[in-house]
């Protein structure tokens, strides 16, 4: 629960502060370089990609158990294949 709301606050404070905007490019990121960003970026990340991988019909409801459950299977995988792109990961993890 805490993560959740620690990547919605980063959330926020990044859109409210142009000093501190950052670009992140997830097409070209590898599972290494996502398991060794700061907490404040990997909340912003898997928020993302919670939202990325949900059904277009879903409801706006977010389940934190499941977030915490699935950013925990991504971080497993990611760590037994540190080469492979994070959304290549992701595809594999929650088989889109």
């Amino acid at each position: 629960m805490k993560l959740v709301r620690c990547a919605f606050l980063v959330a926020a404070l990044f859109a409210g502060s142009q000093a501190s905007a950052t670009v992140i490019d997830l097409s070209t990121t590898k599972c290494q370089e996502f398991l060794q960003t700061n907490k404040d970026e990997v909340g912003i990340i898997l928020a993302w990609i919670n939202g990325y991988y949900r059904d277009e019909d879903d409801p706006p409801v977010i389940d934190t158990d499941k977030f915490v459950a699935d950013s925990k299977e991504l971080a497993v995988y990611c760590a037994a294949n540190p080469t492979l792109g994070l959304i290549t990961a992701a595809d594999k993890v929650f088989g889109k």
